[in-house]
């Protein structure tokens, strides 16, 4: 067998229908007293209803966040954190609520719990990035990496057909290039051929049934092992 290097990144996730009940025991468990909650502007319905979950133990929502984390919206959410004087951070959303709870983290250490709604798989990785003056700027760094995952596919039902479709090939792809990344191993290739057949498995049922919970299900999981495969094998001589 082939000599190889695998290093898995810490993280804990429940995953189910019905996961998001676990939500404020799993707050509990980060030791956590005033949840930040983050959303974009479109999803604070559901941010509120999180906060109406969490009871006490949240801190106040802030449904800002808007795609590629331009730098004065990560200032602003950094400053209202610190207003608030909260100790966790809930990400409910895709790659831009996740991406501002990144920014927070890294400014401030703080632990984040993330609730994901699309396939996006940025919850499971430790790579952040910021838009200033038109420009991205990307990096790694442990401390953005969640500490939780909640993944609950009733929160995916209302996703559009075609951005469930794109999403899901772009999870496919992180997938496929990691089965020949230069820092590939076996463990890592296991998952990524887990998580494209999880794809393969559920994108044809969405196209027949958008709302189908098991199709739902199986896009979740694969999105969840492409992410993962993406946090542990991608290049990092390619993030700058």
């Amino acid at each position: 067998m082939q000599s190889f290097i695998f290093e898995a990144l810490p993280g804990r996730v429940v995953f189910g229908a019905g996961a998001l009940d676990q939500l404020p025991r799993e707050i509990e468990k980060l030791g956590a007293q005033r949840a930040f909650v983050l959303s974009t502007p479109g999803q604070a319905e559901l941010a509120n209803k999180l906060c109406l979950q969490l009871g006490d133990r949240c801190a106040g929502v802030h449904a800002h966040a808007v795609m590629h984390v331009p730098v004065e919206v990560a200032r602003k959410a950094i400053a209202e954190a610190g207003r608030l004087g909260v100790d966790c951070v809930v990400a409910v959303g895709g790659g831009s609520t996740i991406g501002l709870a990144k920014a927070i983290a890294l400014q401030s250490a703080l632990p984040i719990l993330a609730v994901p709604t699309t396939y996006a798989g940025s919850e499971m990785t430790s790579i952040y990035g910021f838009t200033e003056a038109g420009l991205k700027r990307t990096g790694r760094d442990l401390r953005v990496l969640p500490k939780t995952v909640i993944y609950d596919p009733h929160l995916t039902l209302d996703l559009p057909l075609a951005i469930s479709i794109t999403s899901g090939f772009n999870a496919i792809a992180h997938a496929a290039e990691a089965l020949y990344a230069e820092n590939a191993n076996p463990v890592t290739s296991l998952m990524a051929e887990e998580g494209i057949r999880a794809f393969a498995q559920g994108l044809p049922g969405l196209k027949a049934n958008l709302h189908d919970l098991d199709s739902r299900s199986h896009c979740l999981y694969g999105a969840w092992l492409c992410g993962a495969v993406l946090g542990t094998s991608e290049d990092r001589k390619s993030v700058v």
